[in-house]
């Protein structure tokens, strides 16, 4: 096992329902990614915004969005995700997918969608679970809204990384950053965040406030600013362990069944 994860999340601006432009803009990043990185994190939606023309704009799984994440994956050898929207058999989804050098090893289709925003109209409610192992790690993929379900996001399976990608807008962003930290404390684990900035077409401000939360709740990495950067962070696996050695919260949880 890997004992020391490097993170790094990526908080950008996006363009509307432009898959091409978003792609070149992200390359500047891309070429100046922080070598000793693991995972790069995307936001949600990264190749079009919120958009709920899901119809209009999403690709497949051999798509060219996905071909271009493992280029860059292979180039810098990381593990790198965010969600986009997919078809698959007449159905569209709000999709994080995980890309390695040779290809998708995780993918997590949105469970809560959107209903404020209509997104339950415009796409097909995930079943899957998230849950992979990337270098020893244990791994859980969500996406914005599914941060409000505590029940969803319990850790029964004694993960040790949830990562959220988000485009939660400037009204609402109190409860992003109080619900980030619950997560972290709650599930005895880390947590990493990662929100986009700008405006959309419906008018939305997006404020950032990308972070990483340490399992007692601690700030590891993170910005309350609305400008772009690259956010990295060191996790600690035996610093996780030993917290959850001390600290037998999780042992003490409820056993439920989710319906």
């Amino acid at each position: 096992m890997k004992t020391k994860l490097n993170v790094t999340a990526l908080q950008i601006p996006l363009f509307w329902e432009n898959a091409g432009k978003n792609r070149v803009y992200i390359d500047r990043h891309f070429d100046r990614l922080n070598p000793t990185a693991d995972i790069v994190l995307l936001p949600e939606l990264f190749s079009t915004g919120f958009t709920m023309n899901s119809h209009l704009v999403s690709e497949s799984m051999n798509g060219i969005t996905i071909q271009w994440m493992q280029s860059w994956a292979a180039q810098w050898d990381v593990l790198l995700g965010g969600s986009l929207v997919i078809e698959e058999e007449g159905k569209f989804f709000n999709r994080f997918v995980m890309v390695g050098p040779k290809g998708p090893v995780a993918l997590y289709d949105k469970r809560h969608t959107f209903t404020l925003a209509g997104e339950d109209k415009a796409y097909s409610a995930g079943t899957n679970s998230g849950l992979f192992e990337y270098k020893g790690w244990k791994i859980c993929l969500r996406i914005c809204y599914d941060l409000r379900f505590p029940v969803w996001n319990r850790n029964t399976t004694n993960y040790d990384l949830l990562i959220f990608v988000a485009n939660w807008p400037a009204p609402r962003i109190n409860a992003w950053d109080t619900l980030l930290q619950a997560r972290a404390i709650e599930n005895m684990c880390f947590v990493a965040g990662v929100n986009r900035i700008g405006s959309d077409e419906k008018g939305l401000e997006y404020p950032g406030h990308t972070a990483i939360y340490d399992p007692l709740g601690k700030l590891v990495s993170g910005t309350v600013s609305s400008e772009e950067e690259a956010l990295t962070a060191e996790l600690d696996c035996l610093e996780l362990q030993a917290h959850r050695k001390q600290l037998r919260f999780l042992e003490d949880r409820d056993n439920f069944d989710l319906c």
